[in-house]
């Protein structure tokens, strides 16, 4: 059966039951690891995410852009956290199947007047309750997409739609040709960070005694979203961070640093810092200091000049690592601490036993690859390849980090032929991936066999409410009906559009879906019509 009165009557079953409660009852979203109200856009209408926001994430002036304390045993850069989620949960959110917990709100529906967003909760229980329904056909979804895939503002358009329990592609057209991700890139960042690293790992900054008298050592671990503001200046997404997405405070390691420091009897310190966890060109190749900054262990606020700014493309320090140490020496001083000179780069690595003067921990990294999905985060997905790169034995540089997601994809069984891969975020032009594959990836997240993935479930962006999909899925687009009902990944380059995500069907059943283009239309125009696709997934039941 198709679309029309007999899905109309399958669509009061499951998925309404599944999604409508959340819609109507739950007023939580999950924007940036965390669960709280979606925030307003940001000033001039923009949201917050980093390089899609307002689906205006096409290339600037011809650039491509993507979107948009260790203890014994544990490496220097990264501990469990001291209280482990429970198998199968996503480190700090609730078990599969339950609500989030937090602040509550309410977003502007795309077609006007006031909607709550679906809680997290909600996509897990899908996710195993999203088997029961029959899965579509290959006639039924090529009978209820036929009109939609020929828009002509989609250019050439590959596409594949899967059943997400099991992974069986249903029906597609050039699913198996290699298209450019652009920052869809970062699903198989995600997917491979969860599956090398634990879930509940944190990413650990410290300050140790320098290996010549008289000099502390500021050590770089690999969290870019270490923050130089004040506690109550921090902002994820628009919103003050809760406990969970707190990240890392520069302020609170001068403090610990100085007392350490004055406990001893020094209040004048050299101060020197070690990059040496990663290694190669920090320059990304298409770098342009705004949607990434240099790829360094250290840095304060992702390197942007302005630690606030809620530009989707912020302009970037030049030197992160020299920044983060100079805001640092700033925090001392603060503290009576006085460092004498320019803090500099270390001439050797911090020895493994040097005396610990302070330790600061970012989010854990299932939250982290949370908010790198739901914004698109960039200088995130950069961080999140090199720490699987650091799991895989790799070493942490641009190709070090694709080496080991491409060779994690390929054990969990993925498929890699076409596939191609050059970073972590997806601004590079030469990534290739099909369409087939990424619906691969989505499945294997929903896999039952695979609960230390949901965290990539729980971060895509809802359709008309989070993220990247925050201004999508409105009134006019010809989807509004399916805000709410779809999460996706979306990426963007330069005539290049691309959009990843689940829905569930008319008749309950969860589905992972991609769609990629090439295109000359303007890239909103292009996005509507990708929009308007996974839009008629999600009232077709399509048998």
């Amino acid at each position: 059966m198709g679309t029309g009165v007999g899905a109309a009557r399958r669509r009061r079953g499951t998925a309404a039951g599944l999604f409508g409660a959340a819609l109507l009852v739950a007023g939580t979203v999950l924007t940036s690891g965390g669960a709280y109200a979606q925030p307003s856009p940001g000033p001039g209408g923009h949201s917050t995410e980093h390089g899609e926001g307002d689906g205006r994430d096409g290339g600037k002036g011809g650039r491509g852009r993507g979107d948009g304390k260790p203890g014994p045993g544990d490496t220097p850069a990264t501990r469990p956290a001291e209280q482990p989620t429970a198998p199968g949960t996503a480190a700090g959110s609730t078990p599969a199947g339950t609500g989030s917990t937090g602040p509550t709100g309410s977003t502007p529906a795309p077609g006007g007047g006031a909607r709550p967003a679906p809680a997290p909760g909600a996509v897990l229980a899908t996710v195993e309750a999203g088997g029961s329904a029959a899965a579509p056909t290959a006639q039924g979804l090529q009978q209820a997409l036929a009109a939609a895939v020929a828009d002509k503002s989609l250019g050439t358009v590959t596409f594949a739609v899967a059943d997400a329990a099991g992974g069986q592609l249903l029906y597609g057209s050039g699913e198996n040709t290699p298209g450019t991700p652009a920052s869809t890139t970062k699903l198989a960042t995600a997917i491979a960070a969860l599956s090398l690293i634990p879930g509940d790992t944190r990413l650990t900054t410290r300050v140790v005694r320098g290996a010549d008298p008289g000099t502390i050592t500021l050590v770089g671990g690999g969290d870019p979203t270490l923050t130089a503001l004040p506690a109550d200046q921090v902002q994820i997404g628009g919103q003050a961070a809760d406990a969970d997405t707190a990240p890392a405070s520069l302020d609170a390691l001068a403090r610990q640093t100085a007392a350490a420091l004055k406990a001893a009897g020094t209040t004048t310190v050299k101060l020197d810092y070690d990059l040496s966890m990663y290694a190669g060109n920090p320059q990304h190749k298409n770098h342009d200091a705004q949607n990434i900054a240099l790829v360094v262990p250290l840095m304060a606020d992702e390197g942007r000049v302005d630690p606030k700014s809620r530009d989707e493309a912020p302009a970037r320090v030049a030197d992160p690592a020299g920044k983060a140490a100079e805001s640092f020496a700033a925090l001392l001083k603060a503290q009576g601490v006085t460092v004498e000179g320019t803090a500099k780069p270390a001439a050797a690595p911090a020895a493994p036993a040097a005396t610990v003067l302070g330790r600061v921990d970012s989010p854990t990294v299932a939250r982290l690859v949370e908010r790198m999905l739901t914004t698109s985060d960039n200088q995130l997905a950069e961080a999140m390849a090199r720490q699987a790169a650091l799991a895989a034995g790799q070493p942490a540089d641009f190709e070090g980090a694709a080496t080991a997601v491409t060779r994690e994809l390929a054990k969990l069984g993925v498929p890699m032929t076409g596939v191609s891969l050059n970073d972590g975020s997806g601004l590079h032009p030469g990534n290739a991936v099909p369409p087939a594959v990424l619906v691969q990836l989505l499945a294997l997240a929903a896999s039952d066999q695979h609960p230390a993935l949901r965290p990539v479930l729980t971060g895509l962006p809802i359709a008309g409410f989070t993220g990247t999909l925050g201004k999508r899925y409105g009134s006019g687009s010809g989807a509004a009906a399916a805000a709410g009902l779809i999460r996706a990944k979306t990426g963007t380059l330069s005539g290049v559009n691309t959009l990843a995500g689940t829905v569930v069907d008319a008749d309950g059943r969860l589905l992972a879906f991609a769609v990629m283009t090439r295109t000359t239309a303007p890239a909103d125009t292009a996005r509507a019509a990708m929009d308007r696709i996974a839009a008629r997934l999600a009232t077709c039941g399509c048998r």
